[in-house]
């Protein structure tokens, strides 16, 4: 009964890789109890526009990471004729002055020639200081979850997947090589008792995430969700926090939709960074 030790080896990968998974949502999920109004401001100008309990720049963070607050910068520079950006996926500055720390990072990102491709400014913003700083102010303020925790996570979901490949796997070798006499329908239905377990652990993790992306915590999540009124306004401030928000997928114009996300045009653009 040599498909009795692929079973035990299948449970033992189940296990490991789903207690992991567990863990490390658990501790992604730790900040949860921040700050109802959102996190203290030592400089208002750190979180970029907006009166509300999350400044537009924080809000974007919580829903789609630094190069989120990348493409906000950009659209927000581009509306105030700041800048250019190109269907081609370029983009040309046209006055280098921002009105926030932010601003001036994706301005000077540009470089001396005024002239680059939207993708690398967009990289090159979302690792600068601003941006950073940003990050760890919402991660202090218990908004966003720390990095270590996100890649555990990210890195945790892997293992399982790979779990669930070799439950698969091993199924399949116990099943086309059985013992004399085994019952083959039996042992499906012992091998699909692990399978079950880490198909169902990767069906929660991603319920846990929706709607909105990791970066965000529980507590950061229920504020995103308060923006809801916000997005639904007619003028500049609802634009931009749809943009924050859902990224690329809300922005209204084809032509600039393709132009920042680096040119690969909108059906690229419409998953949204």
């Amino acid at each position: 009964m040599f498909w009795v030790l692929f079973l035990l080896f299948a449970w033992a990968g189940a296990l490991v890789s789903c207690t992991r998974l567990v863990r490390a949502a658990a501790q992604a999920a730790g900040p949860g109890d921040g700050p109802p109004h959102g996190p203290d401001r030592t400089d208002p100008s750190d979180g970029g526009p907006g009166d509300g309990p999350l400044s537009l720049y924080e809000a974007a963070y919580l829903a789609g990471g630094p190069q989120r607050v990348a493409v906000l910068a950009l659209l927000a520079l581009h509306g105030r004729r700041r800048l250019l950006l190109a269907r081609t996926g370029w983009a040309t500055v046209v006055d280098p002055v921002g009105r926030d720390e932010v601003e001036r990072s994706v301005l000077a990102a540009f470089g001396p020639d005024g002239r680059s491709a939207v993708a690398a400014v967009r990289t090159a913003a979302a690792g600068a200081p601003p941006v950073r700083a940003l990050g760890e102010r919402l991660g202090r303020a218990g908004l966003a979850v720390p990095e270590a925790a996100r890649l555990e996570v990210a890195e945790a979901v892997r293992q399982v997947q790979g779990a669930t490949l070799l439950i698969l796997a091993l199924g399949a070798a116990a099943v086309l090589m059985p013992a004399p006499g085994a019952d083959q329908v039996l042992i499906v239905w012992w091998f699909a008792l692990p399978l079950v377990l880490t198909v169902s652990c990767l069906g929660m993790a991603r319920f846990e995430a929706h709607p909105y992306s990791p970066w965000a915590s529980p507590a950061g999540q229920r504020l995103l969700a308060g923006l809801d009124r916000d997005r639904k306004r007619a003028d500049e401030r609802g634009y931009l926090t749809a943009v924050a928000v859902r990224g690329l997928s809300a922005v209204r114009d084809p032509d600039l939709k393709a132009a920042l996300s680096g040119g690969r045009g909108a059906g690229a653009a419409h998953r949204g960074h």
